[in-house]
């Protein structure tokens, strides 16, 4: 008895074991129920990218040219981070802060000179805002792309610069040292130094997936210095040499929703053809005729009643189809597939029919956040540092009047700022919308300026007064006057004149004059030209 109580005595004091005694997430807990994470371990971007990215980019385009969701989803990316293209609007002042029209002017003209597709594009074909447009869409369905910048004048532009686009299957992805024949420091094509700095990409001289015969030899590279390449992609953990194809967390359930759409799709063909059997004990039915492979088979045509001999009965099948919860369940599908590529769901179905207005502008709103951090990244990732290539070759070549190569060399920042003018939105309810802005702006809680940003779909202020001005000479030189002629809007308030009174050189006016100044009333003022 006394050996027992103090081997229960010991158990109790014996320290447990590490497992016992350490509390653990949920999440990381293993049991039956979590199978499927069997095997799992932490492994860096890069090496989970080595073993997936060339399947996962296959897979990707594949999608994007037989699904058709998986084509709306590009598009629908593509349109509101670039829509026609991210326009420039050059913002250079003088030292007093004035803004240098001419010059801004002779930057602007000078860039869009050089964006016709024959002067921008190293194959002379694509405008720059087909580039950027191509651009956008191959760092959705590749993950990234590379824009290589060529110091080469094309025919009949004085600027050094022309744009080449390379797909990312012409990068060594999957080699860590191609052929042997470049240093070891290379990850998946590109040379990094010891902080991960890209230092030259190697790159193919041709795309693996060529035609046959194409004198380019996809097993060749060619080592392009950093400072000549723009990398877009989206980062997501450092250090990330590679990008990811934009649907890679929903590729899996695109192709098992075309797949099951297309076989919902051959059983309602099937089904639209209704045949019959006949259940016989005679070996030789009366009317039946025996085919080549041994089997007896009658003719149904529309509006004939067929006698049955004794002992045989019809049985008439007919197979259930169309399926009546395939609707909903690809609605169901369709929902995880837009979280995943992160868009809403009525916008990447254009299915308004199970969400009412409120719901569904809510969505448009959210989605309209997204673009414009996507916006900012484009600007930052691709425009920007284009914009310095572009400003110091032009200057250096004489290709912008009034800007000579000292002048900007001696303050480059403040000859390149500009002003992008981004892809904005047009009102959801225009009635609602354009009064509360209207309130917002005579509140100060935002300005006009950015009241036309967001929704003048590309154009800044400047754009619109200039448009508007240009618009009331025209209707003043053809005698026309409309509801939105200024002259037409005088609206003076209750109680107080439009027109300035006589001023009054007595003290006691002054006081009043004063006193009314310091009203909290305000005066209506007619805008006249």
């Amino acid at each position: 008895m006394l050996q027992r109580i103090r081997q229960s005595l010991a158990r109790m004091i014996a320290p447990r074991s590490p497992k016992a005694g350490v509390r653990m997430y949920g999440a990381a807990k293993s049991s039956r129920l979590t199978g499927g994470f069997a095997g799992i371990q932490n492994s860096s971007a890069d090496a989970e990218l080595s073993l997936s990215l060339t399947q996962l980019r296959a897979r990707s385009r594949q999608l994007v040219r037989d699904a058709g969701y998986a084509k709306r989803a590009k598009i629908l990316v593509v349109n509101n981070v670039v829509g026609a293209g991210v326009g420039l609007q050059a913002t250079v002042a003088s030292t007093r802060g004035n803004k240098r029209a001419p010059l801004n002017d002779a930057i602007e003209s000078s860039f869009r000179t050089w964006s016709r597709g024959a002067l921008c594009h190293i194959g002379g074909v694509l405008h720059f805002h087909d580039i950027e447009r191509m651009a956008m869409g191959q760092v959705f369905e590749a993950g990234e792309v590379i824009i290589r910048l060529h110091n080469r004048a094309m025919p009949g532009s004085r600027i050094p610069l022309a744009l080449e686009i390379i797909e990312a299957e012409r990068l060594a992805d999957e080699y860590t040292t191609p052929g042997g024949a470049v240093p070891s420091n290379v990850r998946m094509g590109v040379e990094q130094d010891e902080y991960f700095r890209p230092i030259a990409y190697w790159i193919r001289e041709g795309h693996p997936g060529d035609l046959r015969g194409v004198p380019l030899n996809s097993q060749r590279f060619v080592r392009v210095p950093a400072d000549q390449i723009l990398h877009l992609k989206l980062t997501d953990r450092w250090p990330q040499t590679r990008g990811e194809p934009w649907m890679h967390a929903a590729i899996r359930k695109l192709h098992d929703m075309d797949e099951y759409s297309g076989a919902e799709l051959t059983a309602a063909r099937a089904s639209a053809n209704y045949f019959g059997t006949i259940e016989s004990t005679d070996e030789n039915p009366l009317g039946a005729t025996e085919q080549e492979d041994g089997q007896q088979h009658y003719d149904m045509e529309a509006g004939i009643i067929q006698k049955l001999s004794p002992g045989e009965k019809f049985n008439f099948h007919t197979p259930n189809r169309p399926n009546s919860a395939l609707d909903a369940f690809m609605r169901y599908m369709l929902r995880e597939v837009a979280a995943a590529v992160g868009v809403s769901y009525e916008s990447l179905s254009r299915d308004y029919s199970q969400s009412n207005y409120s719901s569904s502008r809510l969505a448009l709103l959210d989605d309209r956040d997204l673009w414009r951090v996507l916006q900012q990244w484009w600007v930052r990732s691709f425009r920007e540092p284009l914009h310095s290539v572009f400003m110091q070759r032009a200057v250096l070549t004489g290709a912008i009047p009034g800007l000579g190569a000292e002048q900007f060399f001696a303050d480059p920042d403040r000859y390149q700022s500009v002003r992008w003018k981004l892809r904005g939105w047009t009102w959801v309810d225009p009635t609602k919308e354009v009064t509360a802005y209207k309130e917002a702006v005579k509140a100060g809680f935002t300005t006009v300026t950015k009241v036309i940003e967001q929704t003048g779909a590309g154009d800044d202020i400047e754009d619109v007064l200039e448009q508007r001005e240009h618009e009331l000479e025209m209707m003043q030189e053809h005698g026309l006057q409309f509801d939105t002629d200024p002259a037409m809007v005088e609206a003076p308030a209750v109680g107080v004149s439009a027109q300035p009174e006589e001023p009054d050189d007595s003290p006691e006016d002054d006081e009043d004059d004063d006193a009314e100044d310091s009203s909290p009333q305000q005066r209506v003022i007619a805008i006249r030209r």
